[in-house]
C-alpha cells in the first residue's frame, strides 16, 4: 500500500478535523453577523430614503396650499434647477397622467394606486434605454384630479449596497483562508509531535526497546503524554528484560548439562551388548536432542527479539539463501513422495542476518513437509512487490483456521493439543521474530488452489544503485 502523502496525512488529523469543524462554526457565526449588519444597514439607508421623500413631500404641500398648482409647478422647476442630476424624482401630470412639469418623461405605469409608496423601475430621466435602476416614490392626486410625484432613485442605495456586500464576502473569505491556514499550522504542529511517537513506536516494535518517546520540555499535553508512556515502557522493557534473562538463562544452563548427557547416553549405546539397551539409549538420545533443539530456537528468538543481530546485518541474497534451504529439504520431501515446486527471481537482496535467515526459512520448510501429508504438493515462490520480497511456501497440510493464526505465532503454542507429533512450537515464533527484528512481516492465509496454509514472508530489500 503507498503511503499517504504529508498533506494527506495533514488532512486525516483530528487535529485538522476540529479546526475544520470549529472554522464552519466560525464561520456560519461570521455570515450571521454579516447578514444582521447588512441587514440593518440597508434597513436605515431605506428608512433614510423615505425620510428625505416625506420632507419633499411636506415642503411641495406648503407650496401647494400657498400658490396652488402654478406655486407647486414653480416649486418644482426650482428644486430640478438646483440639482439637475440628483436623485430627486417629481412629475406633476394632469389628470390624463400627461407631465406637465417634472424630471420623468412619462408617468411610471406601476403609479397606478393612489397615496401609496411605490417603487418602479427607471433607465435614465431622459427616456434613452441605459441601465436600469430602481426608484421609490409616492403618488399623491391634487385637487382636478391632477397627480403628483416625488421620490427618490435607488442607485446610491444599490451602490452602497453593493459596497457592504463585497465587503462583506472578502472578509468572510480572508476569514475562512486564516482560519484554514491556522488550522493547517496548528495540524502540522500536531502532526509532527505525533509522527514523533509513531516513529518511535514503530522502532519499539522492530525490537529495540531502548527507545523512548521525545519530550520537549513545555509539560504540555504531549510532554504529559510521552513521559507516560515513557514510564510504561520502561516499565515493559524491565518485565521483558527478566523474562527474557529467566528465559536465557534456563537455555544457557541447561543445554551444556543436556551436551553432556547426549555425549554420554551415545557413549554408552556404542558400548551397550544387547539390542534392548541401544534402542533405550537411542530413545534417551532423541528426547535430550529434542530438549537441545527447544533450547537453541529459544535462543535464536531471543537474539532475534533482542535486536543484537542488527549489530551484524550485511546484504544478502535472498534467493541464494531460498535456494540453499530448499535443496537442504528436497530430500526430506521425496522421502514423503511429495512434490517441491519452487520459482525464485534473482537480484532480491536484503540487508540483514544470513543465519537467522536461513534459521526462518528452514522452519517454514519443515513445518511445510511435516504437516503435508505424502504425495502432496509444496510451492516456494520468491516474488518482487514494489520495494519488497515476498517468499510464500503452500502446502497441501490440513492448513491454520482463522482464529488461531495469530496465536500459533507465539512461543510453545501448538494446534496438536495432545502435542502427539514431534516439535515444540516455536517454528512459525522464530520465524516471526526473524521477520520483525528484519522490519518485515509474517502472513498466513488459506492455500488459493484448495486445502492447505500459504505462508508468505515480506522483507524490504536494498534498493537498486
Amino acid at each position: 500500500m503507498k503511503p499517504p502523502s504529508p498533506t494527506g496525512r495533514l488532512l486525516r488529523t483530528t487535529t485538522f478535523r476540529i479546526a475544520l469543524a470549529y472554522l464552519a462554526f466560525f464561520a456560519g457565526s461570521v455570515v450571521l453577523l454579516f447578514g444582521f449588519v447588512y441587514w440593518t444597514t440597508a434597513g436605515y439607508m431605506a428608512q433614510q430614503l423615505d425620510d428625505a421623500i416625506e420632507s419633499e413631500i411636506v415642503g411641495l404641500a406648503e407650496q401647494y396650499r400657498q400658490g396652488g398648482l402654478d406655486g407647486l409647478a414653480t416649486s418644482i422647476r426650482q428644486r430640478i434647477a438646483v440639482d439637475p442630476g440628483g436623485s430627486a424624482i417629481y412629475l406633476l401630470a394632469d389628470p390624463q397622467t400627461r407631465p406637465i412639469v417634472g424630471n420623468l418623461n412619462r408617468w411610471p405605469r406601476e403609479a397606478t394606486t393612489r397615496n401609496e409608496w411605490l417603487e418602479f423601475e427607471l433607465h435614465d430621466r431622459r427616456g434613452a434605454r441605459g441601465d436600469a435602476f430602481l426608484a421609490r416614490a409616492r403618488h399623491f392626486t391634487l385637487t382636478g384630479d391632477y397627480h403628483l410625484l416625488v421620490g427618490r432613485d435607488f442607485r446610491t442605495i444599490q451602490e452602497a449596497q453593493s459596497l457592504i456586500v463585497n465587503a462583506l464576502t472578502w472578509g468572510l473569505a480572508i476569514t475562512l483562508a486564516l482560519g484554514l491556514y491556522g488550522g493547517a499550522m496548528f495540524s502540522r504542529g500536531s502532526l509532527l509531535r505525533l509522527e514523533d511517537i509513531n516513529r518511535t513506536s514503530r522502532e519499539i516494535m522492530g525490537g529495540d526497546m531502548g527507545r523512548r518517546i521525545p519530550t520537549r520540555g513545555g509539560n504540555d499535553d504531549f510532554d504529559q503524554l510521552g513521559h507516560n508512556l515513557n514510564i510504561m515502557l520502561d516499565r515493559i522493557e524491565a518485565l521483558m528484560t527478566g523474562i527474557r534473562e529467566v528465559s536465557d538463562g534456563i537455555a544457557h544452563d541447561l543445554r551444556s548439562p543436556l551436551t553432556r548427557l547426549r555425549n554420554r547416553l551415545e557413549a554408552l549405546r556404542q558400548r551397550g551388548e544387547d539390542e534392548e539397551t541401544r534402542r533405550l539409549v537411542a530413545e534417551c538420545i532423541s528426547e535430550a536432542d529434542q530438549l537441545l533443539a527447544t533450547f537453541n530456537a529459544l535462543l535464536r528468538i531471543a537474539e532475534a527479539e533482542s535486536g543484537r543481530a542488527r549489530a551484524g546485518f550485511a546484504p544478502v541474497d535472498f534467493a541464494a539463501v531460498t535456494r540453499d534451504a530448499v535443496e537442504l529439504y528436497e530430500p526430506v520431501a521425496q522421502e514423503k513422495r511429495q512434490a517441491l515446486v519452487i520459482s525464485l527471481i534473482d537480484g532480491a537482496t536484503v540487508n540483514g542476518d544470513r543465519h537467522l535467515l536461513s534459521q526462518a526459512l528452514a522452519n517454514l520448510l519443515d513445518n511445510a513437509i511435516k504437516y503435508t501429508p505424502a504425495g502432496g504438493r509444496i510451492e516456494v515462490s520468491l516474488t518482487r512487490q514494489g520495494n519488497d520480497v515476498r517468499l510464500t511456501v503452500i502446502d497441501t497440510g490440513p492448513g491454520i483456521p482463522v482464529e488461531a493464526r495469530n496465536k500459533v505465532l507465539e512461543r510453545f503454542v501448538r494446534l496438536d493439543a495432545s502435542r502427539s507429533t514431534p516439535g515444540s512450537g516455536l517454528g512459525l515464533a522464530l520465524v516471526a521474530a526473524v521477520a520483525r527484528l528484519h522490519a518485515g512481516r509474517l502472513e498466513l492465509a488459506d492455500n488459493p488452489a484448495g486445502p492447505g496454509l500459504a505462508v508468505t514472508l515480506t522483507l524490504p530489500t536494498i534498493p537498486q544503485a
